[in-house]
């Protein structure tokens, strides 16, 4: 539903990386299955969101930045130029922004304050009905087994709990 949401929002394509050999991925692995897709293409830039919501960490996109050796930026606000060269991007910081330049290739993580997403158009909405939208398989993307997923995570959750409420 995503995907096709994206779709209808203006993406061009779509890929869904599924398989059970991805589950039970920490931050690492998972940055490493969604660097080996994005190998696949090259792209000068990668958007990521600022985190997940599931462990809120905030480490997948500069994952992803340090397996394909690209310059990173994070907690992106607003982009403020883009040449063929670099990007010069306003991140949130703890007391307000910071402007800086990055060169390209670059991965992005951004905050919500950085776009109002539009209401898909109807042609938007036709368009996501219809994709087609492939699932890779670690085999598509040239991903060990032993790198991806529980077997390639260097990171174990052993429990999950909430501390005891305290008065």
């Amino acid at each position: 539903d995503a995907l096709r949401e994206a779709i209808s929002l203006g993406c061009d394509d779509a890929i869904h990386l599924c398989d059970r050999a991805f589950g039970g991925a920490d931050t690492w692995a998972t940055s490493f299955a969604l660097a080996q897709a994005l190998r696949k293409f090259m792209p000068d830039i990668v958007f990521c969101g600022m985190q997940a919501i599931d462990g809120d960490t905030g480490q997948v996109g500069p994952g992803v930045a340090v397996h394909l050796d690209y310059a990173q930026a994070t907690y992106v606000a607003k982009i403020e130029s883009l040449d063929k060269r670099k990007i010069t991007v306003k991140r949130l910081v703890e007391n307000g922004y910071e402007l800086c330049s990055v060169r390209l290739p670059v991965v992005l993580t951004v905050v919500k304050e950085i776009n109002e997403p539009r209401t898909p158009s109807l042609r938007g909405k036709m368009n996501a009905r219809k994709a087609e939208i492939p699932v890779w398989k670690p085999s598509d993307i040239d991903a060990p087994e032993d790198k991806i997923g529980l077997k390639g995570s260097p990171t174990l959750v052993i429990k999950v709990f909430s501390p005891p409420h305290r008065e």
